[in-house]
């Protein structure tokens, strides 16, 4: 199981970078990650997001419950369940982490989003919340 935010700027959505070279073009998903022993998903869903982003994830509102099967690059099959949140950026100076499972935060246009190469999870949630 995984705990991801979306955190909205306007019309802007934050985005993080997957750090894998195997990857190319890189793929962007939402900041977020793997829920550890005894942790909440709110608890992961902090974590993760300041690790990534620098910034702290407040007000978490659960979105939606998301489950996928993908293949890695080296062919093993995972199944992931996605617990997604809304939730409001904190204030501060937005930075990339370092030596982890990204290596980049960024803000995106949500029109822009056709362009990128968003994980299929992240493009279902945020194609969800337009319809709402």
């Amino acid at each position: 199981m995984r705990a991801y935010g979306i955190a909205l700027r306007g019309e802007q959505v934050l985005l993080v970078r997957s750090s894998s070279p195997l990857i190319d073009p890189p793929l962007w998903w939402l900041p977020g990650g793997g829920i550890d022993f005894a942790e909440s998903p709110v608890e992961t869903l902090a974590r993760e997001f300041e690790e990534e982003t620098g910034l702290a994830a407040h007000d978490p509102v659960l979105f939606d419950v998301l489950s996928d099967v993908r293949r890695r690059p080296n062919g093993d099959r995972v199944h992931a369940v996605r617990i997604i949140y809304r939730v409001r950026a904190g204030e501060g100076e937005l930075r990339d982490e370092v030596d982890g499972t990204t290596d980049r935060a960024q803000w995106f246009a949500l029109s822009a989003l056709d362009g990128v190469n968003l994980a299929d999870f992240a493009r279902r949630a945020l194609h969800s919340l337009a319809s709402k």
